[in-house]
């Protein structure tokens, strides 16, 4: 269970509230010129007649982030700190530390250190961490992607020992492997997201499991749709139709010019309106520039922003979630509904409902973009994110 983490304190609010002016991403999903005063939370948001030109959108939420910064999920502590101040720069002000397939005891040693981390505090000039999510090992050694192999079935013992870590906020199952229903009940009934991934299942298999999951009350969503899963055919639909089609999956994509083509994204968009999550995926090499990197003890190579293994295949990204607003509205999606998936939607797909929308009584997760949408100010909880650097990336 994550009861006891979900809700951390707030810092406290800084000794006079803070006003933003600019064009306000409103709950309806509309931008107005206002004007937002928060502290840790926002209290007023002040209708304007015109304002600068200055974009104000809630703070980004990232389901699925294993590293940037340098620092990496599996270093435990003080890697969970780099990754989560590298990527609160960008505008990312809620993330879950993400796992990769390792042995299991490196896997809930990974889990230890972000529980560690969130019970002293949180990271300061840091985005907020809420949980974790357990990407590794209950995945398909068949679709591994950039995972070591070190896959293995969810047994009920291992479900309850990551259970047991109390931060598990989003799971990735393979629905194919044995025990993979009884362990996505067992996580939804947690609390936690169930995430179908790095799977060879069939349309029907995993159309059932998300059914299953759903009826128990459990949220659902794709891991990185289209990547490490089957495509779409006319007579072999996979796991991407499956996901495409049901009613309330919730779809990460990773939308960083290498992963997803910007058409396939597009129709992820028209599958599921309000739905599509954006995500990173980033690895520890995310602000680091072209280079030698690596993921899960595998060499990387960073050129061009494309993080590849040595036989080619991709290995995770180097993407910030600013770049993926960019590339959205870049595609022809308007600027409120880009936001809104970086926002509004991963917010609800966590069941965060403290977050994600500019509203008062909401966390004051604030971003300010230019008109250009380059990162002007990121505020988490109402406490300033110091940009030491320029936030003009989009690998």
């Amino acid at each position: 269970m994550i009861t006891s983490l979900s809700s951390p304190t707030l810092p406290s609010a800084p000794a006079s509230t803070t006003t933003l002016a600019g064009q306000v991403l409103g709950p309806d999903g509309t931008f107005r010129p206002g004007r937002l005063h928060f502290g840790a939370r926002i209290t007023e948001v002040e209708a304007l007649d015109r304002a600068p030109d200055r974009w104000i959108v809630p703070g980004f939420v990232d389901s699925h982030v294993h590293g940037g910064g340098g620092g990496d999920t599996m270093d435990g502590p003080e890697g969970v700190r780099l990754l989560a101040r590298q990527h609160a720069r960008h505008g990312t002000t809620t993330l879950l530390p993400t796992t990769i397939t390792q042995t299991w005891e490196q896997v809930m040693a990974a889990l230890g250190g972000v529980r560690e981390v969130m019970e002293a505090g949180g990271v300061p000039g840091g985005a907020d961490l809420p949980g974790a999510h357990l990407e590794g090992p209950f995945i398909s050694m068949g679709r591994l992607g950039a995972q070591p192999p070190y896959a293995v079935a969810p047994a009920p013992p291992l479900v309850a020992e990551a259970l047991a870590s109390g931060v598990i906020r989003a799971v990735t199952l393979a629905p194919e492997l044995p025990g993979a229903l009884e362990a996505g009940l067992a996580f939804a009934a947690a609390g936690a997201r169930v995430g179908v991934g790095h799977t060879l299942a069939d349309a029907d298999t995993v159309t059932a499991f998300l059914r299953a999951v759903r009826g128990a009350g459990g949220r659902v969503a794709a891991t990185h749709l289209f990547n490490a899963m089957g495509g779409v055919e006319g007579r072999a639909p996979g796991p991407a139709g499956a996901l495409l089609t049901d009613p309330e999956a919730y779809l990460e994509v990773i939308l960083d010019g290498h992963h997803v083509h910007a058409l396939s994204f597009l129709l992820a968009r028209a599958a599921a309106p309000g739905r599509v999550v954006l995500v990173s995926d980033a690895m520890r090499a995310a602000g680091l520039g072209d280079g030698e990197s690596e993921l899960g003890g595998q060499p990387v190579t960073v050129r061009g922003g494309r993080a590849t293994l040595g036989g080619g295949a991709l290995a995770g990204s180097v993407l910030t979630l600013d770049g993926a607003l960019r590339r959205a509205v870049q595609a022809g999606v308007p600027l409120a509904e880009a936001a809104r998936m970086l926002g509004a939607a991963p917010a609800a797909s966590l069941g965060l409902r403290d977050r994600g929308e500019l509203r008062p009584g909401l966390r004051a997760d604030v971003v300010a973009l230019t008109g250009d949408l380059t990162i002007e100010s990121v505020h988490v909880g109402g406490q300033p994110i110091p940009l030491d650097r320029p936030c003009l990336e989009m690998p």
